[in-house]
């Protein structure tokens, strides 16, 4: 007889096989090109698919078959979107082979091309959207007869012209490569007007390249001296709040008891040295892109310590390659030592081990239940389970990253949503996520409290790279949504029929 829990399985594997469906129905209009795209799909959700088919079926993969099954999906991930990008290539050269459209066509003002532009204080979220219709000249008009100069017919043939803030847009057809043309056009601006525009190539509502010039006044500035402040204070309070929730562990309260701080002491320093190794992943990479990235700013929590902490671009980034490497870089460096501290853990625990846990709070994680059972074998069968220090640490740091991996506005999750699938499916991913955090309030009020802390802080999407027309090559798609897929193991627990079909509890 079938549980709940075994008829949700069956109905999340049916949704999955429809969106697959549909996503096939919708690629036959696009011929080859959609065609490969669905296969990409499909080659990341067949995994998935497979593992928790065979959960519901009551088969368990050991750690090394989960592991080859994802590392073959990856592969075959990646030698699809090489063919597809080759397909899109010669789609591309057939078109620039065409004759040119006329100069003098008279296509519609665009519903919505927008370059939205977060403000240079972290107090304020408004967005700026390009107007549906034609603002006045806010460039002298020398100026933007020099700007229209960097064009050519073998770049960016210009058809349209829109006074935008303090800029103009450019509507018009792409006739290269979309980095060679970038390339060409800032440096022929550059030449033209000197340091002091921008020049943005992004695509319209339509699908259409747009070309956007910016004054360089426009650029996000630099920290001021009170938000520093504000960084070095949530730090110490941040500090201050891992003590308690080391503390709520141990069955004490450390502000009642300060004297105690050396039994807390090891925890604090593995919570922090996490969120120490996530933040200098940030600013090494941003470093060697040559983009600013600002201090953190933690966001302290009695619960678990600190829910990890954001930062804002103090630069504008070239292109969504950047955007995905400073992103990622954080979860990546954290994760790996979270997930390291958490199989240290697991391998030295012993019966005379500090900790001592409910059984429950394996059945938390998935991905912390699959890796506990392959190591803890029938130990999870009790009821109180006897676990290394590193154990809860790295279960902390994992819990920490895989926060700040949900794909929604200026998360780290998010702004790889925004690097990958671009920032229609970015904000897309960000309501999505607010819908699944307010149906988990229901029964977490942690997940209440962290869709607020994105409501207000973070909701928006970042701003928009110079060269937005550039897509992460393959190997970032993959590692990127490898991240989101444990990100999505970590936070989502057991269901009780599968956390005893596996012997924990």
């Amino acid at each position: 007889m079938f549980t709940i829990a075994d008829n949700t399985t069956v109905i999340i594997l049916l949704i999955a096989l429809g969106i697959i469906g549909w996503g096939y129905y919708r690629s036959r209009s696009y011929g080859k090109l959609g065609f490969l795209s669905w296969l990409q799909s499909v080659a990341l959700m067949a995994p998935w698919l497979l593992f928790f088919t065979l959960v519901a079926a009551g088969v368990y993969l050991n750690l090394i078959s989960i592991l080859s099954l994802f590392l073959v999906s990856t592969g075959l991930y990646i030698i699809v979107g090489r063919k597809l990008r080759e397909a899109a290539n010669q789609i591309n050269q057939d078109n620039f082979s065409q004759p040119s459209e006329s100069s003098d066509p008279q296509p519609e003002i665009p519903e919505s091309p927008s370059i939205e532009n977060k403000p240079n204080t972290s107090e304020s979220s408004d967005q700026t959207v390009v107007p549906l219709t034609p603002q006045l000249a806010s460039l002298p008009e020398e100026d933007i007869k020099a700007i229209e100069g960097i064009f050519s017919i073998d770049t960016f043939f210009a058809t349209e012209t829109f006074p935008y803030e303090e800029g103009v847009i450019f509507k018009g057809n792409l006739r290269t490569d979309a980095e060679k043309a970038y390339s060409r056009l800032s440096d022929n601006l550059n030449s033209l007007t000197g340091d002091r525009f921008r020049l943005f190539l992004v695509e319209s509502p339509e699908g259409k390249p747009v070309v956007i010039i910016l004054p360089r006044s426009n650029d996000p500035n630099s920290a001021t001296t009170g938000q520093k402040v504000l960084s070095v204070i949530l730090l110490i309070v941040t500090i201050a709040t891992t003590f308690e929730a080391g503390g709520f562990l141990l069955g004490f309260d450390f502000f009642t008891e300060t004297s105690r701080y050396g039994e807390i002491l090891p925890l604090a320093i593995g919570v922090l040295a996490v969120l120490l190794v996530h933040e200098l992943a940030h600013q090494i990479i941003a470093k060697r892109h040559q983009v600013k990235f600002s201090w953190p700013f933690f966001i302290p929590t009695v619960q678990i310590g600190t829910f990890g902490a954001f930062n804002r671009f103090e630069s504008v980034l070239p292109n969504r390659k950047v955007l995905f490497d400073v992103a990622f870089a954080g979860p990546a460096a954290g994760g790996l030592l979270s997930f390291g501290m958490l199989l240290t853990g697991l391998i030295l625990s012993n019966e005379a081990s500090l900790f001592k846990v409910p059984v429950e709070f394996f059945r938390g994680s998935v991905l912390v239940a699959i890796f506990s059972k392959s190591i803890l074998g029938s130990a999870l069968n009790q009821s109180v389970v006897v676990v290394h220090p590193l154990t809860i640490i790295g279960w902390l740091g994992l819990v920490i990253t895989a926060i700040n991996l949900m794909p929604a506005g200026q998360l780290d999750g998010g702004r790889i949503m925004q690097a990958i699938y671009g920032r229609k499916i970015a904000g897309r991913s960000t309501l999505a996520t607010f819908a699944v955090l307010a149906i988990a309030a229901l029964v977490n009020p942690l997940a209440l409290y962290w869709a607020v802390v994105i409501l207000i802080l973070q909701r928006n999407l970042e701003r928009p790279s110079l060269n937005e027309l550039v897509e992460p090559d393959d190997t970032r798609a993959a590692l990127g949504l490898l991240a989101l897929f444990l990100m999505i193991a970590t936070l989502f627990p057991l269901t009780p029929a599968l956390a005893t079909r596996l012997g924990i509890g």
